[in-house]
């Protein structure tokens, strides 16, 4: 296969060659870099060597196509950006990137990966573009997402990774699907993609009392509380948690549950702690994967921190994150007809009760009918963070 240049919005695509090494083996000592792909660590100069002396062999081969992004007006290094497999008998190929750490927050992957991507569909008449991510990498599912790329789905254990095989996104691009402009997407896409983009993040509260209460990620030392709070009987009747709770489902919460929520970017599953980090309950915004603008809150306060005012201002503190950082315009609660804990709660951090539901949520024994409400924006960005007249509940 021949090698190609490309001129895309200010960029030039070209093979690598060997005098590139350099600010190749400067942008693979990026942490983020390393996290995400599968460059060797530690990254060494032999490695940025034999990367770029070798690319115009594989483009010979026609097993791949590597393409470094350049700076069209200066020839500075910005990121890499090509075909990491291809069969062009078979019509098929997978594009794969990354942006030195220098170039970002300018669209130079998006620009790069469409430049690409046209060049397979159309040059060289690809049928099919695939795209692939492990799961968390959600700044290369944004570039993806822009160039218009559908997400097909999870592969689970799909893709290697650094200690085993992880969980990853698919998805394709087929000729006719580019898109040639960011604005078709959502500003709120581009929002999650940053919300949840590194660690869990710890939202510190405090009650109308002046209390200061924090909402981070559950941790092993939370375990013991969980426990208990899940075996007490309000939480029992009024929630699905298992019956009877034992310490491995407040394992499976901790280190499976909630982590998966948060690098999926589909929730955020938060311990609610008092000024001492003890565990004083569970709180989880989940976001709707049909409708992303939608949001939904389940909470479980403790028995021995109700009625302090922590469950409602740690929902004031979570939606706010949820609507501010993740772009929701709507996030719903429900309970159970007759939990008037959970209502008071609901309604002192600014939810507003639209109705009854019927058969709108399962219980233990089938479904039931549930109070509804919903919180927009509006509620939430008022000053003081809550409607007029509402007070602290648990």
């Amino acid at each position: 296969m021949r090698p190609v240049e490309i001129h895309e919005a200010g960029l030039l695509l070209r093979p690598w060659q060997p005098d590139d090494a350099d600010a190749v083996y400067r942008a693979c000592q990026d942490p983020a870099i390393q996290r995400w792909t599968m460059v060797p660590v530690p990254y060494e100069r032999h490695h940025a060597e034999q990367f770029t002396g070798t690319a115009l062999d594989r483009w010979a081969l026609g097993r791949d196509a590597p393409l470094g992004v350049f700076d069209a007006a200066t020839g500075e290094v910005l990121g890499s950006c090509g075909l990491v497999a291809l069969d062009e008998a078979a019509g098929w190929g997978e594009i794969g990137y990354w942006v030195a750490p220098w170039a970002r927050g300018r669209g130079v992957g998006t620009h790069a990966a469409r430049a690409t991507a046209r060049w397979a569909l159309n040059s060289l008449g690809l049928r099919r573009l695939v795209w692939q991510a492990e799961v968390g990498n959600h700044y290369s599912r944004l570039v993806a997402t822009r160039i218009g790329v559908r997400v097909e789905g999870l592969l689970r254990r799909g893709l290697p990774g650094r200690d085993g095989w992880v969980d990853g996104w698919t998805g394709s691009l087929l000729p006719g699907e580019l898109r040639e402009t960011d604005d078709w997407v959502p500003a709120f896409v581009a929002r999650r993609a940053a919300a949840f983009t590194g660690p869990q993040p710890t939202l510190t509260t405090t009650t109308r009392a002046g209390v200061t209460i924090s909402l981070r990620a559950p941790a092993g030392r939370d375990l013991d509380d969980i426990v208990a709070a899940c075996r007490d009987p309000e939480s029992i009747r009024w929630t699905t948690v298992p019956r009877p709770y034992t310490r491995a489902d407040g394992e499976f919460f901790v280190h499976g549950h909630a982590v998966a929520q948060w690098t999926a970017g589909t929730g955020m599953v938060c311990a609610v702690t008092d000024t001492t980090d003890r565990f004083a309950g569970s709180m989880e915004l989940r976001i709707a994967p049909d409708r992303p603008e939608l949001g939904d809150v389940g909470f479980l306060m403790a028995p021995w921190a109700r009625g302090r005012g922590y469950g409602s201002a740690a929902l004031r503190a979570l939606t706010r994150w949820g609507i501010e950082e993740c772009g929701l315009g709507r996030i719903e609660w429900r309970a159970y007809v007759g939990n008037d804990d959970s209502r008071r709660l609901a309604e002192a951090a600014g939810f507003v009760v639209e109705g009854i539901g019927r058969d709108a949520c399962r219980a233990r024994d089938g479904l039931v009918d549930a109070w509804q409400g919903a919180l927009v924006p509006a509620d939430v960005l008022a000053p003081g963070g809550a409607r007029k007249g509402r007070r602290d509940a648990d």
